[in-house]
């Protein structure tokens, strides 16, 4: 009588497949877009392991400031930034799952700002672009050609206002980038096989695409799974981007709480959670 065979599920090869691999450094991890490293862009998603926080212990909380002390972020920051050349400074914004894209030209700009804004685009050497997420996509985009390059935040409300077409838009416009040319890496986020949402979305979704029933997988009376990756990948396809220059990271991030924060799984539990933070920029 033959015995099963198992089937083994090999992580590295997936993520070879999906164009990321991982980098460590002292014992933080992150993954990193090949295509972008390939071309010259310094980038990574970061994960929950190698910090000191407390949203179980030794995490890489990289943001959350009303949840965190402000020594743990930023020793947690000094650690992640390990992983690049030590001259590189991090540009973030406060997100507000809105449209708007800020501009980062002047050395004045590479900073924590209190700016209102949910992306970010620059061509500066020396700086990283941060995006923080815990469960919404994170989107990386960059042209080799022009040295210009952006960091994106969707989340459901960011994917219907289309933030990714408008930092495309941005690219294109004050840094004379390319979409035919674009590399975009899709980070870990909340996935359709976990991701549940509600009529308001479903509704908004409605408004804001055509066929949107192509990202849903319903589940019960008014609510659906909904795939917010396929949704961003799609829009980028839409500014004129190739799919062979989109790669979309295999984790979601509510499945994998041992790699990744995850705002529905851990507030709710918690009573708080760590952000990540996915980094763009040249040195």
């Amino acid at each position: 009588m033959s015995m099963p065979v198992e089937t083994i599920i090999d992580e590295d090869e997936i993520l070879a497949d999906s164009g990321f691999f991982w980098r460590e450094a002292d014992g933080v991890k992150a993954l990193i877009s090949r295509q972008l490293e390939d071309a010259g862009f310094l980038n990574a998603f970061s994960t929950r392991l190698g910090g000191v926080s407390d949203f179980q212990k030794d995490s890489l909380n990289l943001a959350g400031f009303s949840e965190d002390s402000r020594e743990n972020i930023y020793e947690n920051r000094r650690r992640f930034l390990q992983l690049f050349p030590k001259e590189m400074r991090l540009a973030a914004v406060f997100q507000c799952h809105g449209s708007a894209v800020k501009a980062i030209r002047a050395e004045a700009d590479i900073t924590d700002s209190d700016d209102r804004a949910d992306a970010m685009a620059s061509n500066l050497e020396g700086v990283l672009l941060g995006v923080k997420t815990a469960d919404c996509v994170p989107v990386l985009i960059a042209d080799a050609k022009t040295g210009a390059f952006a960091a994106a935040h969707a989340g459901w409300r960011g994917t219907v206002a289309s933030i990714v077409v408008k930092t495309v838009e941005m690219l294109k416009a004050n840094f004379g980038a390319d979409p035919s040319r674009m590399l975009a890496a899709i980070g870990p986020a909340a996935t359709v096989r976990q991701y549940e949402i509600g009529e308001d979305v479903l509704k908004a979704f409605a408004e804001n695409f055509q066929d949107p029933e192509r990202y849903f997988v319903p589940t019960r009376p008014g609510h659906a799974r909904v795939d917010l990756h396929a949704a961003n990948r799609d829009q980028l396809l839409s500014c004129g981007l190739y799919p062979a220059n989109i790669s979309i990271a295999p984790f979601c991030t509510m499945e994998r709480t041992d790699l990744f924060f995850s705002y529905r799984r851990e507030k709710k539990q918690f009573g708080k959670t760590g952000r990540l933070l996915s980094v763009i920029g040249k040195a």
